[in-house]
């Protein structure tokens, strides 16, 4: 008889032997999360709708045509462009994608929009076989050969009408595609959707007051109510709530005097469009940087025409607004629309800076919690001091690369709550903020 062995979690084996358990030395695992992820819903002429797709900045390029109707390089584009000039993944969401899908005799549109319109095919006939090119623009997406029209494959441009009869033709243009007017019912749906995704900021290309008031109200749920920490941007809305930035900016030359009304200015998306590349950059901004005096390095032309009056009142106002300095244009200073302060919400509140190390340290300890504690070890002396453990080393990473400062590890206290399953962490931090001001006296002799 073989004497017993193996791995033992009780020590309760019957048998005579080694029970040996191999492990690692136990050590804190806790990590930074990455930064740079936005959501939003976007109106184009192609694409998917009633979904969310995931698009990186390395991928962009390549899947631009196929999700956006256009090449990476095309004027449509400047906008995403925009964003991925500090983001690095967007969850986006057509919310105009319900209108109608362009079609001709032999083929459907995959997408409605009206960018199905510039869709063509073009079939020639080699005896027995036929050669069926796509072409979206003058340049061709697909091409196959086949002898009928049940041979034919789908392709993320058109679905082919499978009761058509195959014809020689020069060219058979797409017509009818259309694109959808947005409700705040789809932006709902999109709401609805996204609150399954991590992200870092929200944005909303709009000056609809409606739709931006849902929007708030969303990230005050999100944010209050179930913990979850990002920041939405949105244009011209003081919310007076750390949790949304006020973009005040315009693109020079979209806003136009609405006629009949004396002093009323009508605002389009193409108004909002700088939306785009500050979403990406409160999104994308590290956990231990600021970005007041940021350079706009996007392609818009901004409309910068404030007076330093109209500056100072925006940063009192907390406006997040972009100014020319000499030949650039800049971020004036990182803030979001609290005004209203509190014992609870003070002055620091206001900086978007600090609001990104509190939503750093929230988000990210309870994804530790959740992951590796939570059901998982037990409530007592010992797995309340593995926890503390991984929160100090957390703790010590972000004192490390300057997002805190004056950290003490005895600070941290961790306890058993009131019941049986519940932890109470108090956790003091002292977050880092970028230089702003300068005072200096120089004394002649």
């Amino acid at each position: 008889m073989a004497l017993g062995g193996g791995s033992f979690a009780a020590q309760n084996k019957i048998l005579p032997g080694a029970y040996i358990n191999f492990v690692s030395v136990a050590q804190a695992a806790m990590a930074l999360s990455e930064r740079g992820y936005v959501a939003m819903p976007l109106e184009t002429d192609w694409g998917p709708a009633g979904e969310v797709f995931t698009l990186t900045a390395e991928d962009f390029q390549i899947r631009s045509r196929e999700l956006f109707g256009f090449d990476y390089t095309h004027e449509k584009m400047k906008v995403i462009r925009d964003l991925f000039k500090n983001a690095r993944t967007l969850y986006g969401y057509r919310i105009n994608g319900g209108g109608i899908r362009a079609a001709c005799d032999y083929a459907t549109a995959k997408y409605a929009g009206t960018r199905g319109n510039a869709l063509r095919l073009v079939i020639e006939e080699d005896g027995a076989e036929y050669t069926v090119r796509t072409f979206l623009d003058g340049q061709m997406v697909d091409i196959q050969q086949v002898t009928e029209m049940s041979g034919l494959n789908d392709t993320s441009y058109v679905v082919f009408k499978r009761d058509a009869t195959l014809q020689a033709t020069a060219g058979v243009p797409f017509t009818g595609g259309t694109n959808s007017i947005p409700a705040l019912e789809d932006y709902q749906k999109f709401l609805d959707k996204i609150q399954s995704y991590s992200f870092n900021a929200l944005g909303l290309v709009s000056d609809d007051k409606d739709v931006k008031a849902l929007f708030a109200d969303f990230t005050k749920s999100m944010r209050d109510g179930m913990g979850i920490k990002f920041q939405t941007v949105l244009f011209r809305y003081p919310a007076d709530y750390e949790g949304i930035v006020s973009l005040d900016n315009c693109v020079e030359g979209t806003a136009a005097v609405e006629e009949g009304i004396e002093g009323e200015v009508t605002l389009t998306a193409d108004s909002c469009a700088l939306v785009y590349w500050a979403t990406g950059a409160i999104a994308g901004c590290a956990v231990n940087a600021s970005n007041t005096n940021k350079t706009y390095n996007g392609e818009f032309e901004v409309d910068t025409s404030y007076t330093q009056k109209e500056l100072e009142e925006a940063i009192l106002s907390g406006t997040f607004i972009l100014h020319r300095v000499g030949d650039e244009i800049r971020v004036l200073e990182d803030v979001n629309t609290l005004v209203t302060l509190s014992d609870e919400k003070g002055e620091d509140f206001k900086s978007n800076q600090t609001i990104r190390v509190l939503d750093q340290i929230g988000n990210d300890i309870a994804a530790l919690f959740g992951n590796k504690y939570l059901g998982k070890i037990p409530n007592d002396e010992a797995g309340r001091v593995s926890f503390w453990n991984e929160i100090v080393t957390y703790y010590r990473e972000l004192e490390k690369i300057r997002a805190i400062e004056g950290f003490k590890a005895d600070d941290i206290v961790i306890a058993r709550g009131e019941g049986k399953k519940s932890v109470v962490v108090n956790c003091p931090i002292r977050p880092t903020n970028a230089m702003a001001q300068l005072y200096m006296t120089v004394v002649v002799n």
